[in-house]
């Protein structure tokens, strides 16, 4: 049906609406199939560090990732958030907590990279932990951990009591 909806204030006819009516149910579908999908659940740091690992691993120059939540923790989006150089890379807390609430996380999950493959974290990693653990508690947003990712088994700041 390739018809052009009239601007004029007359209605149409009812039977015109059968086909359109048969075609809702469809729509319906394909809309709760967009909004209610969604990634693998995250909810073990086994899974987290792995997945986490199969994203970052190869990626020469620092990323900064987030894995954005819903509150069964099943992946809403994953996204590169921040992309640096071989050594350090800028995060903007303001652009994840943005970044939350047009996706309307219930949770996040960070990781990023250190390309020279040792995964201690810096002062600076330290910091900016503390600081979008605190932005996002003012939102009502969990950040569940923080990976370094690099050679071995990635550095969980939840595992070794930096949060």
């Amino acid at each position: 049906m390739d018809r052009k909806r009239s601007t004029n204030t007359i209605p149409r006819p009812k039977a015109d609406y059968a086909e359109e009516d048969g075609i809702i149910p469809q729509a319906i579908n394909i809309l709760e199939e967009r909004m209610f999908t969604r990634g693998p659940q995250l909810s073990s740091p086994t899974t987290v560090s792995n997945y986490f690992q199969m994203k970052l691993m190869d990626e020469p120059n620092e990323v900064f990732a987030v894995a954005f939540l819903d509150g069964a923790f099943q992946v809403i989006a994953y996204e590169h958030m921040f992309n640096g150089t071989v050594n350090s890379t800028s995060v903007y807390p303001r652009v994840v907590l943005t970044r939350c609430l047009e996706l309307s996380a219930s949770a996040i999950l960070v990781a990023h990279n250190h390309p020279s493959g040792l995964t201690t974290p810096s002062e600076a990693d330290k910091a900016l932990t503390k600081a979008l653990q605190n932005a996002l508690q003012l939102l009502d947003i969990r950040l569940l951990d923080h990976f370094i990712i690099g050679k071995g088994k990635p550095f969980s700041f939840a595992e070794n009591g930096l949060m």
